[in-house]
Parts: structure tokens; sequence; C-alpha cells
């Protein structure tokens, strides 16, 4: 592979394993990103050499630039600096693995200076879904999705090369470790039975979206802006073993999945390679081993973060933003054990419902549809 990158968010567990399929096939690292992780960005800078190195966090920044004084990679921090390094010359694709709305404003200015986005960033289009769009159609890059669901859709799409025989697309679930439970036994759960996927390695606040099936409902909304469908063509069903990743339905009935274990590095590496296809570090799917599949429907009534989302899809303008920025301040209240699980779904519910929506003509827009609504959720449990 000749292909060199910028890895935003190269401390989790996406850019870690980003890393991993960039190690095997050579690819350069021109630039990592992280939060506040100094002494995994320190490892990485040593063993990959990128020209530029953003901690977000300031005093972690200070702290990266004396640990690794004696190499030659620029430290910076801040916006300012991850926008730096999403557009720095000499990278081919940015892959976007940033949480939460930090990562929109960079993929926005990465898109405008021509750079292919491999996104995994599942805020960028649920928030400025119409904005990241037309900033990519207008620069005239490719914007290749990495979420195994999306990859998955993606990857089926290529045997329907014409959107007329399309029916509809579905995502499927896992249902994260609350699956079949009512709302009274979730009432009292704890942030780390939360934390327990049953099948993927993920970072804190995606694992809870995950449990609380906000993170299905934000796939439902980034779903609709890649592939332009509308939600009324976008189904969800739970699918506990993660083998099948996602599936379409042609206007015939017939029905075309993508099956794989669950390795994130497999939809990484085909972000990264499309349209080619090279052997992979995952490993090989048995389907002797799985033995056996099950589907059901999702439960939209305990799970309200789901149909909270396809409410904001449904209202347009700013309600996606609305709905992804109260769940990114409830997620935290409860993983700092300040709410009790349920309500995430309940302040989410409620920003949805009560908080002004506008059209989105600029970044601004989404930037105050976000702030609005974490206010309304931090005011809401004062």
């Amino acid at each position: 592979m000749t292909k060199s990158m910028v890895v935003l968010g190269s401390t989790g567990s996406i850019g870690t394993q980003t890393l991993d399929v960039a190690e095997k096939y050579n690819m350069k690292i021109c630039a990592l990103t992280a939060h506040s992780n100094v002494k995994l960005m320190e490892q990485q800078v040593r063993k990959f050499r990128p020209a530029i190195a953003v901690m977000y966090d300031e005093a972690a920044a200070t702290q990266l630039r004396t640990a690794i004084a004696d190499t030659d990679t620029q430290v910076l921090c801040g916006m300012e600096g991850l926008i730096e390094a999403a557009t720095m010359d000499g990278a081919d694709v940015v892959l976007n693995s940033l949480v939460g709305m930090v990562g929109l404003e960079p993929t926005l200015a990465a898109c405008s200076a021509h750079k292919d986005i491999a996104l995994a960033n599942k805020e960028t289009l649920v928030a400025g879904g119409e904005l990241v769009m037309n900033t990519v159609k207008e620069a005239g890059v490719a914007l290749l999705p990495v979420d195994s669901e999306h990859s998955a859709i993606f990857q089926c799409l290529q045997a329907c090369p014409d959107s007329k025989f399309l029916k509809k697309l579905i995502l499927t679930a896992s249902g994260g470790p609350f699956f079949g439970r009512t709302r009274d036994e979730l009432q009292n759960v704890t942030v780390e039975q939360a934390l327990a996927h049953p099948n993927w390695s993920m970072g804190a606040k995606i694992t809870v979206d995950s449990a609380s099936m906000m993170n299905k409902g934000l796939e439902i909304i980034e779903a609709r802006w890649l592939f332009d469908v509308t939600a009324d063509n976008i189904d969800v069903v739970v699918h506990r073993q993660s083998i099948i990743h996602s599936l379409i339905e042609f206007t015939d009935n017939s029905v075309l999945a993508q099956l794989g274990v669950p390795d994130m590095r497999i939809p990484i590496q085909y972000a990264l390679t499309y349209p080619d296809r090279v052997t992979s570090p995952a490993g090989e799917l048995d389907l002797t081993k799985v033995g056996i599949l099950t589907f059901d429907k999702p439960d939209y009534d305990t799970f309200e973060c789901l149909t909270a989302c396809k409410t904001a899809l449904s209202k347009g303008g700013t309600s996606p933003a609305i709905a992804n920025g109260a769940n990114e301040a409830a997620n935290l209240l409860f993983r700092q054990g300040k709410i009790p699980f349920l309500k995430i779904g309940e302040l989410v519910t409620g920003a949805v419902a009560n908080v002004k929506s506008v059209p989105i003509t600029k970044l601004s827009d989404v930037l105050e549809a976000d702030r609005t609504a974490r206010e309304y959720v931090w005011q809401a449990v004062q």
C-alpha cells in the first residue's frame, strides 16, 4: 500500500486497530491525534514517526512534548491542532475515529482540503449530515464508512448499481448487554453492567450507547445520509451473534447480507483499500462453529433512545444534532454516576421534543443546536 493517512483518535479502539492494519501494509502515518492518553500516544509516535501528534487536552500536549522531545514530531493541541492534522499536506486519507461532536469540524476541514475520508465518527453525519455530504460533493472526495454496519451496507450495495432496485436497508444490532430486559429490570443497572458488551470491544461512551440502543439510532441517521435513503427505508433487527453485519433488500424481496467475524479490522481495512480486497489480520468466519444465527425485533418502548433518533430524523433540521448533543451529555452523566441508566433515554426524548430545531445552513447552526441540547440536559438534572 502506498497510501498515507492521518488517524484522528489513534489511541481509541478503532484507532489502535487502524494502526494494526497500517502496519501490516506499510501505510505511511502522517499524523496521529488523541484526547489525553499520553502514554499510548508516545508509544505510537515512536513506532510510526508521524510529522504531527495532537493531544486535544492542553495539559496532555505539554506532557507529550516533554516525553517525545528527542523526536522530530511536532505536538499540537485542541481543535486547531485537529484541523491542522486533518488538512496537512502529504496525506491521502483521513480516518476519523474521534468520539462525539468533536469529529465534525475536522471532517469538514479535511473534505475542503480534498482529503478522502474513512469515517468511524457517527456524530459527524448525525449532527451535520446535509452539510457534510454537500461539502463532500463540492470537494469531489470520497467518504467511505468504517462502522461495521455501514461498511456492510456499502459492500452489499456493490451488487445494486441502480438505486431504483433497492427497497430497504436493514441494520443489525447486537442488542447490547441489556437485550430482553424490561424497564423495571433496568431501573438500577450499573455503569459496569452497561459496559459489559457481549461481542465488541469499544470505548466507554460507545459501549453505553450500545446498551441504550442510542448507537443504533445514530446509525439510522448516519445511514440516511451515507446512502441517500429515507427513514422509512431503514429497518433494524437485533442479531445477537454479530456475524451478519447488515443487509439490503431489493424490490423483488431478495435480501443480500455481509457476514464476518466481529473484528473491526475488516471494515477498517476495506475503507482504506477500497475498491481492492487484500488479506486481513482478522480471523476467518467458520459458520459451523457459529452454529445458530438469531433475529429479534428491537424493543422501541424500553430503549427509547432508538425511538428518539427516528423522531429526530423525521423532524429534520438540527433535530438530529439535538438528539446527539443531549445523548453525549446524558451518557457522560450516567458514566459519572449522576443519573440512572433509563434517564438517558428520557433526556434525549425530552431534548428532541423541547429544544427548538432550525434548518441547517452553516456549521454554527449545528454547534448551537449541540450547545442548547447539552444545556437542556444539564438543567433537567439539577
